[in-house]
């Protein structure tokens, strides 16, 4: 879920308990093998795709060796090898809020059915295609604990559209194209990357009070426990306490 700072997204993925884990996980081989089918190759040089569910992967600590079995699993698959669909979804939470979902999918009436479900029982409701997408920018993030001057002109001279600055360290937008230019410079000058994924960014964010922020966090947990969901981004903005 991803509201006004990545810090809080990323930090919660890396605290899922185990089954959590193993779920997120999942999702990640299905990404990273979707990529590789659509793709026509498992060489992530060529294949941008893959290159971002590498990234993503790899963000949420899922071990290299499972990255690269996925890989190779999926270059070796022949034609009854499932055939993954990315779709999306659109709908809206408690408080007003706008609710964007990325899923891969090899039946559209299940997932569609499954999202609709969970809607309905967490007090949200399902929306049509391009009723809240619009409200959204993909957009290129990375994560850095290094603030420094240096880490930012760094930044900037290589494609950074955006750079904020606060406790944790430095959260840094780009486009999606530039994404990995950034991450290489900043990985030459030697500063360490916490995270770097193509994501989605709200263009403005609505300020919910607490007894929404809580059921909109069980509407997108619930959302996100769903197996054929890869991402769910909402443009609240939650409380701290929260």
């Amino acid at each position: 879920m991803a509201g006004h700072s990545k810090w809080s997204q990323i930090k919660r993925k890396k605290g899922a308990n185990d089954s959590k884990r193993s779920a997120m996980y999942s999702k990640h081989i299905r990404a990273i093998q979707a990529a590789v089918r659509s793709g026509g190759t498992g060489d992530p040089a060529g294949n941008l795709s893959l290159k971002n569910a590498i990234a993503a992967a790899k963000a949420a600590t899922v071990p290299v060796d499972n990255i690269d079995n996925a890989i190779k699993r999926a270059v070796g698959a022949g034609e009854g090898a499932a055939d993954y669909k990315e779709q999306t979804y659109e709908g809206y939470g408690p408080g007003g809020t706008a609710i964007f979902i990325e899923t891969l999918t090899d039946n559209v009436n299940r997932t569609v059915a499954d999202i609709r479900a969970v809607f309905n029982k967490r007090g949200g409701s399902l929306g049509t295609s391009g009723s809240v997408a619009w409200q959204f920018e993909k957009k290129g993030v990375l994560l850095l604990t290094d603030t420094s001057e240096q880490a930012q002109e760094t930044a900037i001279e290589y494609g950074a559209e955006d750079i904020q600055e606060s406790d944790e360290g430095l959260e840094i937008s780009t486009g999606p194209a530039d994404l990995y230019a950034v991450q290489d410079a900043l990985t030459a000058a030697g500063f360490a990357i916490e995270s770097a994924q193509i994501t989605m960014i709200p263009s403005n964010t609505v300020a919910v009070n607490s007894d929404d922020a809580k059921k909109l966090m069980t509407l997108i947990d619930a959302l996100e426990d769903l197996d054929d969901v890869q991402n769910v981004y909402s443009n609240a903005d939650l409380p701290d306490e929260e």
